[in-house]
């Protein structure tokens, strides 16, 4: 079959092309704009992208067309499409239709951490032998792409709850229909689409409606507006996990059944707990109590998809971070250069906080791009600016018009910058000679994070 995707550079598209791709159908798409790391994995796998949304672009005939939720009406390739009534899904509807419907799902939900969630539980099934499919929304460091068909029972995604497409405003997790639903964190976010926290919070409540009653919902004990969720209604059975801090009431506490408790300060090696009871002891490469909750969130789903939680704590100690999530770019005696997504102030300051833990005498400057649709509206207001009070210097670099970025309150640890050139200059006067630099975007950032890495390789030499 031929299948054209509108919008084929975004990492839940791109996966849809990989997927249908190893599915046997001819697949070509288009984008406004197409960068790594999607542009690497789309190219390894001969997949034809045109650039930007004109109507030529389709052929005649297209076959069926997936549109993406970035296209809108007034999009020449949409009014194309509705003009010549050519047959159009979104693609999640497809990937319900084409590879769900005969999987047991689990689907990996929240605002934070939904894409390490979901390769962490991609790489522990897959080293348990499971051959599970996957989508995941970025370049996994364990596999060679974001998406695989696979042929075992399991299909992990990543479900995101912004909108499906223009002409289907339901978050995309409500067609995947999971078995399984993991229920990360809640927060605000995506201003663009949602008016507050209430709003998300329902959407959330409509992803527990399609659980079915011999599912599970796993769910972080620790957030309350999940509690909140919970409350709304849910008909499954409910698996909490809880990083609380280590005492005997949170030992002991019967509310959360997977407990992690951390040994040491950056939480490279914790302890697992299941019903109180010691389960497994991991030692692994990643850093923070963000990513420590992460890694539980993906053992207590694992052990209901059949891996013992002592397996899959072995699995991790292998297991390689999903790209550009504190990914380490450049390592001296001098200085380090981390990558992350992060994008919205509680992952900004997750970020730096695990950054401070490992590296606790460094001095920190953290680099920001107020890229997403939020950020340039000015949603996050002053949690931004508390977000990076934990940094020694923070760098901002606005997005667009600099008049509607959020207004910042003005802090001597706090520049807004624009150019790159300016960005690394001001790096260069800052460094004390035990440096650690951090970089934050949800996009490509135009390559700043490398330039800075190249900045600090060419100073060794």
């Amino acid at each position: 079959m031929k299948i054209f995707i509108a919008g084929i550079g975004g990492t839940f598209m791109g996966g849809i092309a990989q997927l249908a791709n190893a599915g046997g159908h001819q697949v070509r798409g288009c984008d406004a704009n197409l960068y790594p790391p999607m542009s690497e994995l789309l190219q390894a796998q001969n997949i034809e992208v045109a650039r930007g949304y004109l109507a030529a672009h389709l052929g005649d005939p297209p076959g069926t067309v997936l549109i993406g939720n970035a296209l809108a009406r007034g999009n020449p390739m949409v009014e194309h499409i509705l003009n010549r009534a050519l047959p159009f899904q979104s693609g999640a509807e497809w990937l319900r239709e084409q590879v769900l419907k005969n999987r047991s799902v689990i689907a990996v939900a929240g605002t934070h951490g939904k894409t390490t969630v979901t390769s962490m539980l991609a790489w522990i099934l897959t080293c348990h032998r499971q051959s599970p499919g996957y989508l995941i929304g970025g370049k996994p460091g364990n596999f060679a792409g974001s998406a695989e068909l696979g042929d075992g029972k399991y299909f992990v995604i990543e479900a995101d709850e912004y909108d499906t497409a223009f002409f289907d405003k339901r978050s995309k997790f409500v067609h995947y229909r999971p078995h399984i639903a993991v229920l990360n964190n809640l927060e605000f976010d995506h201003a663009d689409i949602f008016a507050d926290t209430a709003q998300i919070m329902q959407q959330f409540h409509h992803l527990l409606r399609t659980v079915p009653g011999n599912g599970y919902v796993v769910v972080n004990a620790d957030d309350a507006r999940l509690t909140q969720v919970l409350a709304m209604g849910c008909w499954s059975q409910v698996v909490r996990f809880s990083i609380a801090e280590d005492s005997a009431a949170a030992k002991a506490s019967p509310v959360a059944e997977w407990r992690a408790l951390p040994h040491d300060a950056a939480c490279s090696r914790f302890a697992v707990f299941h019903h109180q009871q010691l389960t497994a002891q991991v030692e692994w490469q990643g850093i923070g109590r963000h990513n420590m909750q992460n890694a539980l969130a993906a053992m207590a789903a694992a052990e209901l998809a059949g891996v013992p939680a002592a397996r899959a704590g072995q699995f991790l100690r292998d297991y390689q971070p999903v790209e550009r999530r504190l990914q380490l770019l450049f390592e001296s005696e001098q200085a380090r250069v981390y990558d992350d997504f992060a994008h919205h102030p509680t992952a900004i300051r997750h970020t730096i906080d695990a950054v401070r833990a490992k590296h606790a005498d460094s001095y920190v400057i953290a680099v920001v791009e107020l890229r997403s649709n939020s950020m340039k509206m000015g949603a996050h207001g002053e949690a931004l600016t508390h977000a990076l009070a934990d940094a020694d210097w923070a760098i901002v670099a606005p997005g667009g018009n600099l008049e509607k970025t959020p207004g910042m309150r003005r802090r001597r640890n706090i520049v807004q910058l624009q150019q790159a050139s300016e960005i690394i200059s001001t790096i260069r006067l800052k460094l004390t000679g035990n440096d650690v630099i951090i970089t934050m975007s949800n996009g490509s950032f135009d390559g700043l994070p490398k330039r800075i890495a190249n900045f600090f390789a060419e100073l060794k030499k």
